[in-house]
């Protein structure tokens, strides 16, 4: 009986992805007081839709704790374009030459995980974007995203009571903006959809503290 199996070497990770992972093991408690929190809002610009074949474009994230944005604190990457699709360019704008300072998926990955540590991640239909990242890190021999994440436009259909109709078309950035009354200064761009997110993240936080809603428990629960 061949018993190499016992002594196969462990699968070693390199050094950022082993920091990301140790911000998950300190005693830092993620459902602090809401207000103290500090929340990342981000949004991915892609090729397409889909997940495996192809390629995220760019990466908008900005933090916020409280009411505050960090708008100087922000992150903008974009991405060397190794898939091109000339259809995409009419919503994103982004060429695959340019003036634009780029990075490889790999250093995208390392400066993302940098900047989000084990905070929580606010997107809009955020499986897409939490999908695209994850496959990205599983190309580089990774594993997947560890934050906790919150859907705006889960939690907006949730805020208004109509999470559980059936066929209901879901509510665009767009719609949320409109209901809101949240610009939608640089649309289509990552780091404009992000700072929107985190606007609309925000004005829903308003709605849910007048009905006595703000906690984690309605926040995370999906």
């Amino acid at each position: 009986m061949n018993f190499n199996w016992l002594f196969k070497k462990k699968q070693s990770f390199p050094d950022f992805w082993n920091d990301y992972l140790n911000t998950f093991k300190t005693n830092k408690n993620k459902e602090e007081n809401i207000a103290n929190t500090r929340f990342i809002a981000f949004d991915t610009e892609t090729t397409g839709f889909d997940k495996k074949e192809d390629r995220i474009l760019s990466i908008g994230a900005v933090s916020f704790i409280g009411k505050t944005i960090q708008v100087n604190n922000s992150l903008e990457l974009y991405l060397e374009q190794t898939i091109f699709k000339a259809e995409s360019v009419k919503i994103h704008g982004l060429m695959k030459a340019g003036l634009l300072d780029k990075v490889t998926e790999l250093e995208a990955i390392k400066l993302f995980l940098a900047y989000i540590k084990n905070d929580i991640l606010i997107a809009h239909h955020a499986n897409f974007d939490r999908n695209m990242m994850n496959e990205m890190l599983l190309r580089h021999g990774l594993g997947r995203l560890k934050n906790k994440f919150i859907d705006t436009g889960y939690l907006y259909k949730k805020s208004k009571h109509i999470i559980y109709q059936e066929n209901l078309k879901p509510a665009s950035l767009d719609d949320l903006c409109k209901e809101l009354n949240v610009p939608t200064v640089d649309r289509h761009t990552a780091t404009g959809d992000a700072l929107i997110t985190a606007l609309v993240f925000l004005k829903i936080l308003g709605r849910l503290d007048k009905r006595k809603h703000l906690n984690w428990g309605y926040l995370l629960e999906r």
